[in-house]
């Protein structure tokens, strides 16, 4: 599978889509398929890209 998640960067947004209840976070680091994501109801999280494939988020107002 193609590492969907290669495209984040830090400061962007984005949303986990088991979760939707944890709303935007932004992404701080993204080293070697683990992406660090600070989320706004759920605080720091590392997800590991391999498993889970965030949704990248372009309008915060959604």
């Amino acid at each position: 599978m193609e590492d969907l998640n290669a495209i984040l960067a830090p400061g962007m947004l984005v949303r986990h889509p088991d979760f939707p209840d944890w709303g935007t976070g932004q992404v701080q680091s993204n080293i070697t398929g683990r992406v660090t994501v600070n989320f706004r109801t759920e605080g720091k999280v590392v997800i590991d890209g391999g498993r889970i494939v965030l949704i990248p988020v372009f309008d915060d107002n959604v």
